[in-house]
């Protein structure tokens, strides 16, 4: 029987070259497709947990807009290790709270954390976000792994003197952990400086409206 022979195009080099760069084509596009898609589920698992670490430390009750789509920043400066990013919540119109998201050096790198207040500038919740400190020692600044963190709920500038934010070991009114003070002393200072620029950022807020309110009566 004989053999088929083939076509004499197929031993061209271009032939051989149009083939591969058509596989390498095709693969690049489903390559694209495939990292379009998984980046899509990314995004959206990510905007979720943000959605829900908010939910935490800001009641929904406190606020009818969207806080996430009202997202100020501030430029990096100390103690902080990140620039500022601030969610702003509002009832009718009117400011409610605010969320502040940074991070602060600790023992074993950055702790990343969100801190948030309600309208009179007290605090309704913190939790960490991320962090590299010794499991088993310093993760109880982690809610799940200890309720520490609940005690920042309340406090504000006005109740707690500048004094107490510090842990009892230098003096002030947070619990340290054994073997481990480096790690709360940073989260503690973390979260008064929070306060501390949360109520320059609304002081600040408050100066443009009354300057916008200004003008506007002056065109009256």
């Amino acid at each position: 029987m004989a053999t088929p022979s083939v076509p004499s195009y197929r031993n061209r080099m271009a032939y051989h070259a149009g083939l591969l760069g058509g596989i390498c084509c095709l693969v690049s596009v489903l390559l694209i497709l495939g990292n379009m898609e998984t980046s899509a589920r990314i995004a959206d698992h990510l905007e979720q947990e943000k959605r829900a670490t908010l939910a935490e430390v800001l009641p929904s009750s406190l606020y009818d807009n969207e806080p996430l789509s009202e997202v100020q920043t501030a430029p990096l400066h100390a103690p902080f290790t990140a620039p500022l990013t601030i969610y702003t919540a509002s009832l009718k119109g009117q400011f409610a709270g605010a969320a502040l998201q940074s991070s602060i050096y600790g023992w074993g790198g950055d702790i990343q954390f969100i801190a948030a207040i309600d309208g009179s500038g007290t605090l309704t919740g913190v939790r960490v976000l991320s962090h590299r400190e010794t499991p088993g020692l310093a993760d109880k600044i982690e809610v799940q792994k200890d309720d520490w963190i609940e005690g920042f709920t309340g406090k504000s500038l006005a109740n707690t003197p500048g004094q107490d934010w510090a842990v009892r070991k230098d003096g002030g009114e947070f619990d340290q952990f054994t073997g481990a003070t480096i790690t709360p002393r940073a989260v503690v200072r973390g979260v008064h400086a929070s306060l501390q620029e949360l109520d320059a950022w609304r002081q600040q807020q408050l100066k443009q409206a009354a300057r916008a309110q200004t003008t506007e009566e002056g065109k009256k």
